[in-house]
């Protein structure tokens, strides 16, 4: 039976279960699994870690972090956009698996668009570059003259091609004409245990993991890649101040399989924002950088599809050809 098959078969069946006076007070029927396309112990895992506890608290069922990372977030989440679309399987996805893979990947394994059914963000947050201590780099300045002045020489790392702390570096070559090495990871903490080691010597990563270590004295902060400055970190500047252009802000949210019925949607929607409106998430998120933005589905979808477009742009003023 082929994906397309099975697909409409899983539709049919759950639009059969689900129709007339649909709710969800019957879900979840069983464990749900919730896949986290990167490695555990990153910023992902942790939104995905957060959401399981509090729902598997509500329903008193099993809620399981499943981390199937691989290709920039797209192994874990072609693995979702091929399973039951009853509810109980569901993905955190980010900009890098639903907005930036699709341009950069001529074959993710998945339509962004038409596989999905977006529920919630979770949360926006920047990217903060962050370079080895042993450079002698303090500001954004002194950073671009390096990176001028040592072309071909420096390394940076990421998540992989397609990941959303991938794309700033392409985009500081686009813009400086210096050239880097792209040096992939599996995981943001490999990433940050690579730069404190001195394996590479810098990385556009997650605020939430990388923020942390600038604090500790592991890496030194230089700038965020969001439009403006975050107010977890109000003295370091933004990219945008020297490159206006430059906005690259990342996001997590969750999604299910198209065609999971919409009283379910409706339903996980809602717990996302009785979670991420809480006092002490909003604390925990706020603290590691990160804005809790819970949302609804229509809302979600529309976003998704905007944020497509915009990266859409950035890949191809950043000179990337799919690979």
């Amino acid at each position: 039976m082929s994906v397309l098959t099975r697909r409409m078969v899983s539709v049919a069946i759950a639009a059969s279960a689900w129709s007339g006076t649909a709710s969800a007070q019957d879900w979840p029927q069983r464990p749900v699994t919730i896949v986290v396309p990167f490695t555990a112990g990153g910023t992902t895992d942790m939104f995905g870690r957060i959401f399981a506890q509090a729902m598997q608290e509500k329903y008193g069922k099993p809620f399981l972090v499943e981390n199937r990372a691989g290709a920039g977030g797209t192994v874990g989440a072609a693995a979702v956009s091929k399973a039951l679309n009853d509810g109980h399987t569901l993905l955190v996805g980010t900009a890098s698996t639903h907005a930036i893979a699709p341009c950069v990947y001529k074959r993710t394994g998945y339509d962004a668009d038409a596989d999905f059914q977006p529920i919630s963000l979770f949360a926006t947050l920047p990217n903060l570059l962050v370079v080895s201590p042993k450079l002698p780099i303090k500001t954004f300045a002194e950073f671009v003259e390096h990176v001028k002045a040592n072309s071909g020489k420096l390394s940076y790392g990421s998540s992989g091609v397609g990941a959303s702390n991938h794309l700033p570096g392409e985009m500081i070559q686009n813009l400086t004409g210096a050239k880097m090495t792209h040096v992939p990871y599996r995981s943001s903490n490999d990433i940050m245990n690579a730069l404190a080691g001195g394996h590479i010597d810098l990385a556009f990563d997650n605020m939430t993991l990388a923020w942390p270590q600038a604090q500790g004295g592991t890496v030194r902060a230089i700038a965020v890649t969001s439009k403006e400055r975050s107010p977890t970190a109000p003295d370091v500047p933004a990219i945008a101040e020297t490159f206006p252009s430059f906005d690259v802000a990342t996001w997590h949210g969750l999604f299910a399989p198209a065609g999971t019925p919409r009283p379910i949607v409706d339903q996980i929607a809602a717990d996302v924002k009785r979670i991420y409106d809480t006092a002490e998430v909003k604390k925990k998120l706020y603290d590691v950088g990160a804005v809790p933005t819970p949302n609804t589905p229509d809302v979600f979808t529309a976003f998704a599809k905007t944020e497509r477009t915009k990266y859409e742009r950035i890949v191809k003023e950043a000179g990337l050809s799919p690979q």
